[in-house]
């Protein structure tokens, strides 16, 4: 099973999005489109597991104490950078609580034998991806101007700041990816409440 954790969103918001990138997939044709049914906010990324673990990891993602928050999802960027992008984005702003959720995850997944993160969380809606590497969001080497996302990068100059709205998150996720024709489909395993 390949498993991560994650928040989900707001169909308002989600639909906000959903028309935002009808408006500009067409700037970057030869980029990989997230379905935006697909969208959500990663914790944490655990990766392949046998299905035996997932009780295990149930109950270690069930001791962990978070507080409701308030998310907003505005502007958007390109990761590693704009000038060599490889995934373009739209950012999540969330006070302290959220960094704290997925530090919470990420220590209670380590008990379940899944590697600690080593780089900083990052929060984002991943949109679209420009090339076959992860969209993980460091820089590697060889990493150039990326031409899936050229001429969007030119039209977003014109337009304003999008501010898709504010929700508050009350749970999170564990999710199953299963890839299927078009792309990756997400299926919720177990559901966690925040306090």
């Amino acid at each position: 099973m390949r498993l991560f954790v994650a928040l989900d969103i707001e169909d308002g918001i989600r639909e906000k999005i959903a028309r935002f990138m009808e408006g500009v997939r067409g700037f970057a044709p030869g980029a990989r489109w997230v379905r935006s049914e697909s969208l959500h906010v990663t914790l944490k990324f655990i990766g392949e597991k046998p299905a035996e673990t997932l009780e295990s990891i149930r109950r270690a993602l069930a001791s962990v104490h978070g507080s409701s928050m308030e998310v907003t999802f505005r502007e958007y960027g390109f990761f590693p950078t704009a000038k060599a992008a490889r995934v373009f984005w739209v950012g999540v702003r969330s006070g302290p609580e959220l960094e704290n959720l997925a530090r919470e995850v990420d220590r209670a997944l380590v008990s379940c034998g899944v590697a600690g993160e080593e780089r900083g969380f990052s929060p984002h809606l991943t949109l679209a991806r420009g090339g076959g590497r992860s969209g993980a969001p460091g820089w590697r080497e060889g990493n150039g101007s990326s031409r899936n996302f050229r001429v969007l990068l030119e039209k977003l100059a014109a337009f304003e700041t999008p501010d898709f709205g504010t929700m508050t998150a009350r749970e999170f996720f564990l999710y199953e990816s299963k890839l299927a024709r078009g792309g990756s489909v997400y299926t919720k395993v177990a559901r966690f409440a925040l306090g």
